[in-house]
């Protein structure tokens, strides 16, 4: 603390965080650190998958990808911190430091906010208007779309950020809390938060009500549609490709929302705080496993990714395979001739002899669209 006159000014906080539950500390302490690691590997992994199989390339897991990648960023910064502070006799972080750590927070929060709902009118597109789909979710606009999500989430937290800076703190420092959170902040402030309350109620209506009531019309939409469709087979494939989406949006808001309404008065009593870590720290592990568990096409991928690292033993009976004798007219020079299971260009419309275009996830050979193979030069083997 520095003193100037009558007035003292506070330089750093003191983070209460789990201190008050000296029993369990160790068993809190191993129990986060393992969130925090499982988080950061699953979505890491996904981040990784997506980028590594041609498959995935779809607006649906480009945006996934930056759900991920925001997850990772959110959770880093306060996970690290809280980890820390588990063994320190006395937890303490600068106001720089933590005007830091909150901006960081709340700009991956607040990005995820409208990725979840960009995410919504995703599917709202491919399922509304499946055949316009490819020609409205362009690359370009999904590009835009993202860069959209986190710019606003840097311009909100930053203006939060500036306004909260010109807070002073000279009464009690400690927050009773395992990070630096705002309703937190404005208990300690001694100077006149009106303006702060007033802008922080404004993003909340912006980031919270707004983009939920977004989400919520699009499946409005989205419901009608699937309920359209005649067959039973049809309307389970569209529900379980929505269902993955609406049940990490629930989990978003409404964790997110019963925290800061429980904590608005700007205390935080044992059981917000571990409810706090069910959003901050919890949300992001589980979400790659609620979009990874039931999807067939990250199952496909993981699949091929098995193949591709793995050894394939050509004379063992155990892989049926498609053997195609193929000339340089009809093949890729360097590799006229290859057995294969995998390898759409083999394996597609054998009895016609038509074949698309396709890579031998064993050869790494890519065929020429359009070919058409006489019948007798395939045999099944």
């Amino acid at each position: 603390m520095t003193g100037g006159g009558n007035i003292t000014n506070i330089t750093d906080f003191i983070l209460l965080g789990f201190s008050d539950f000296p029993q369990i500390v160790a068993g809190l302490f191993v129990v986060f650190l393992l969130i925090y690691i499982l988080t950061l590997t699953w979505n890491l992994c996904l981040i990784v998958l997506i980028r590594m199989d041609s498959h995935l390339h779809m607006p649906m897991y480009f945006f996934l990808s930056n759900l991920s990648f925001i997850d990772i960023c959110y959770v880093s910064s306060t996970a690290p911190k809280m980890l820390y502070d588990f063994f320190q006799a006395k937890p303490t972080i600068t106001i720089v430091g933590c005007a830091i750590q909150y901006f960081v927070f709340s700009t991956m929060g607040m990005s995820e906010s409208y990725l979840m709902t960009v995410m919504a009118y995703d599917r709202y597109a491919a399922i509304c208007n499946p055949l316009l789909y490819s020609s409205v979710m362009t690359p370009s606009l999904c590009g835009w779309m993202m860069l959209g999500s986190y710019m606003a989430g840097l311009s909100a937290s930053l203006s939060q950020v500036c306004a909260m800076l010109q807070l002073h703190f000279c009464g009690p420092n400690v927050i009773h809390h395992f990070f630096c959170d705002l309703p937190q902040l404005l208990v300690l402030s001694c100077s006149d938060t009106f303006f702060v309350q007033l802008l922080t109620a404004i993003l909340t209506v912006i980031f919270g009500i707004i983009n939920a009531l977004v989400i919520m019309m699009s499946y409005v939409y989205i419901v009608i549609s699937i309920m359209k469709i005649t067959s039973a087979k049809g309307r389970s494939k569209a529900f379980n490709t929505c269902a993955s989406h609406l049940t990490a949006v629930t989990l978003f808001y409404t964790s997110g929302m019963f925290v800061y309404l429980s904590s608005s008065s700007g205390g935080s009593s044992s059981f917000d705080r571990f409810a706090s870590v069910f959003y901050t720290v919890v949300i992001p592990m589980l979400n790659p496993l609620i979009y990874s568990l039931r999807n067939k096409d990250i199952k496909d991928a993981l699949k091929r990714l098995q193949r591709k690292r793995g050894y394939y033993d050509p004379n063992d009976d155990r892989h049926p395979r498609i053997v195609a004798n193929l000339s340089p007219k009809y093949s890729d020079a360097a590799s006229p001739r290859h057995d294969c299971d995998q390898c759409s260009f083999c394996v597609s419309d054998q009895n016609e002899g038509e074949h698309r275009e396709g890579v031998c996830h064993w050869t790494g050979t890519r065929h020429t669209v359009g070919l058409t193979v006489p019948p007798m030069e395939i045999s099944l083997r």
